[in-house]
């Protein structure tokens, strides 16, 4: 279905991030460094049913590619009822998940049975004192470990997500090729992105995706065309080898104009950008099946009015907290 749904500036959606829960159980140095701090008051998240209702909404508005984020989504009890439930609405023609790998290895069969066939995982090292530095978690090994389960499982779109940190971890990109061409994945660096909670953390760490980007111009990786439905990467790769290098840099010139994207947070705020101001609460919205052209004509009015860009260059990060706040 060709998607229909447009803001004000020509920009078509098909791609819904839809976050399960704002609970994490890593401490990553650039979003949740001492862990998860449940808030009084927080609403409880979105049930199987209202998720199930807020996607065919907008599945019925040419919507196609669902990413369930978090947080950590797995942490949901009712996870891979909720990813069943997802695949299973018409139109929804590929269902991703981010994650950081928890319990990946016993549970990758589940997550490819219920209709998962895109995966990112996040390792921002492949050094293992470093990535426990940098997560708080001693896991490097047993995430790669189930990186491996999810390629046997039938998962045909794997790749890994590392923050690009400068003195951190910015050594690593030719450790990095060797692993993505040995293995066959896709690699996402992703900048620091400046939120309300990391701003020392950003103005210390903060390093241009354009620099990985020209070292790998200058390794002989080419620019490959964007697909249908992908995310906001610039992509490389290298003639005749496996393997991809992604970079999102949402510094630079233009990253808002191809934004493709909307998202919804665990308790059911409708964010019209990763750094909105707040979000619109869709759930009374949500209640009952027979809402739903209620529901269509909500996302429609308010896509409409989505900004056409981004205020990280002003030092306004809107009201994104940390990024496991509405799922990245």
């Amino acid at each position: 279905m060709t998607p229909i749904l447009q803001d004000g500036h020509g920009r078509t959606f098909e791609y819904l991030r839809l976050s399960l829960t704002d609970v994490c159980n890593f401490r990553c140095s650039y979003c949740l460094p001492n862990g998860y701090q449940k808030k009084p008051g927080t609403p409880v998240n979105l049930s199987v049913d209202e998720i199930r209702r807020l996607v065919t909404g907008f599945a019925r508005l040419g919507l196609w590619k669902v990413r369930l984020t978090g947080g950590e989504p797995t942490l949901r009890d009712e996870f891979l009822d909720i990813a069943r439930t997802v695949a299973d609405i018409p139109g929804i023609r590929r269902l991703a998940m981010t994650t950081n790998g928890y319990r990946l290895a016993e549970r990758a069969a589940d997550y490819a049975a219920v209709g998962i066939s895109a995966l990112n995982v996040s390792v921002d090292s492949l050094d293992p004192k470093r990535f426990l530095k940098i997560t708080g978690h001693d896991r490097l090994a047993e995430i790669q470990m189930g990186i491996a389960k999810a390629r046997e499982a039938g998962i045909t779109s794997i790749k890994l997500n590392a923050v690009l940190m400068r003195d951190v971890n910015d050594d690593e990109l030719e450790g990095f090729i060797d692993f993505v061409q040995a293995y066959g994945v896709a690699l996402r660096f992703i900048e620091v992105m400046r939120t309300n909670d990391n701003i020392a953390f950003f103005e210390q760490h903060h390093l241009s995706g354009l620099a990985i980007a020209n070292r790998l111009t200058e390794m002989g990786w080419q620019r490959v065309p964007r697909e249908p439905g992908a995310g906001p990467a610039i992509v490389y790769s290298q003639p005749g080898l496996p393997g991809e290098i992604g970079i999102i840099a949402p510094y630079s010139k233009d990253f808002c104009a191809s934004c493709n994207r909307l998202r919804v947070s665990a308790t059911g705020k409708f964010h019209l950008c990763l750094f909105s101001d707040h979000g619109i609460d869709l759930r009374p919205l949500l209640q009952a099946d027979a809402q739903e052209d209620l529901l269509v004509e909500k996302i429609i009015n308010l896509t409409g009015q989505k900004a056409p860009a981004h205020r990280l260059h002003e030092g306004n990060s809107g009201g994104t907290a940390h990024f496991a706040s509405i799922g990245g």
